[in-house]
C-alpha cells in the first residue's frame, strides 16, 4: 500500500507540474489546467510510465501543431469553436475516456492481477488517445489541403474548417497522428512499461492505429450530420461558435442538435475508438 501511495503522490506532482507548464505555455487556459492536472494525476499516478508516455505523446504533439501554420489557419479560424488554448471541456473530451480506462485498469489489477482483460483496457486506453491525436492532426493540418474538403455525409465540396469536412491531407495527417500514438504504445510495451500482451507488436500497432483512425472518421461523420452548426447573419459565415460569433453578432442554429457541440463529438470520437480497440484486441 505504501508503494501505491508513493506512486500516486509522484503522479500528482507530475500531473500538476505538467499542467502548470502547459498553462504557462498558453496551451491550456485555467479550467483546462485544472482538468489536465486531474487527468495527469490519474494516468501518471495509477497507470505508470507507459500510460504517461502515451498521454504526453498526444498532448505534446497536438499542442505543438496547434501553434504551427497560424497564418494559414487564421483564414478559417472563424469556423472553429475554440482557439489553441484547451479548456476543461476539451481536456475531458479528449482524455476523459482514457482516464476512465486507466482508473478501471488500476481497480481491476487490484482485484484480479492476472485478469486477461487488463491488456484489453490498455489497448482501449491507447486507441482513445490515438483517435484524439488523429482528430487533432487532421484539424490542424487539413487546412493545408490545396483543394476544399468534401462533407463526409454528402461528398460535396465545402469551405475549409467546415465540421465534417474531410480531405486527403487531413486523412493522411489523421493516420500519422494515430500511428504516432500507436508507435509510442508499442515502444512502451517493448520497454516493459505497459501491460504484457500475447499479441505481436505489429498487431498492437495496427489495432491502435486503425481504431484511432476510424474514431476520427466517427468524429467527422457526426460533425457532418448531427453536430450543432451555426451561421453568423452579420458575416454570412458558417461556424461552431455560439452564442456569438467572433464579430460579436449572435449566431443562429443552421443544422444539427443544439446540445451536441464539438466537445461531445470529440468524446464520441475517443469513446468509439476505445471500444473498437478493446473489440479488435478480443478478435485478435
Amino acid at each position: 500500500m505504501a508503494e501505491v501511495i508513493a506512486k500516486f503522490l509522484m503522479g500528482l506532482a507530475a500531473g500538476v507540474g505538467i499542467a502548470y507548464l502547459a498553462y504557462r505555455a498558453h496551451s491550456l487556459d485555467v479550467s483546462g489546467a485544472w482538468a489536465a492536472a486531474v487527468l495527469g494525476t490519474v494516468v501518471f499516478g495509477l497507470g505508470g510510465v507507459g500510460w504517461a508516455a502515451v498521454l504526453l505523446t498526444f498532448f505534446i504533439s497536438a499542442s505543438a501543431l496547434s501553434k504551427l501554420f497560424k497564418t494559414k489557419k487564421a483564414l478559417v479560424g472563424q469556423n472553429f469553436a475554440k482557439g489553441s488554448r484547451r479548456d476543461a471541456g476539451q481536456v475531458a473530451a479528449n482524455g476523459g475516456v482514457g482516464g476512465i480506462l486507466a482508473l478501471a485498469y488500476f481497480l481491476l489489477a487490484l482485484i484480479s492481477p492476472e485478469s486477461r482483460y487488463l491488456p484489453l483496457l490498455w489497448l482501449g486506453f491507447c486507441a482513445s488517445f490515438a483517435a484524439a491525436n488523429a482528430d487533432t492532426w487532421a484539424t490542424e493540418l487539413g487546412v493545408l489541403n490545396p483543394r476544399m474538403p468534401v462533407l463526409l455525409s454528402t461528398f460535396k465540396r465545402v469551405p475549409q474548417g467546415t465540421s465534417g469536412g474531410v480531405s486527403l491531407v487531413g486523412t493522411l495527417a489523421a493516420l500519422a497522428g494515430s500511428g504516432l500514438v500507436g508507435g509510442m504504445a508499442v515502444l512502451s510495451g517493448l520497454a516493459g512499461w505497459a501491460p504484457a500482451s500475447n499479441l505481436p507488436w505489429w498487431v498492437q500497432l495496427l489495432t491502435i492505429t486503425g481504431a484511432g483512425l476510424l474514431g476520427s472518421f466517427v468524429d467527422s461523420y457526426l460533425g457532418a450530420t448531427v453536430q450543432a452548426v451555426y451561421t453568423c447573419p452579420a458575416c454570412d459565415k458558417e461556424t461552431e461558435r455560439h452564442p456569438v460569433h467572433i464579430c460579436g453578432a449572435p449566431t443562429v442554429l443552421k443544422r444539427g442538435l443544439s446540445w451536441l457541440n464539438n466537445d461531445w463529438v470529440n468524446t464520441a470520437c475517443t469513446l468509439s475508438a476505445g471500444m473498437l480497440g478493446v473489440l479488435l484486441g478480443i478478435l485478435a
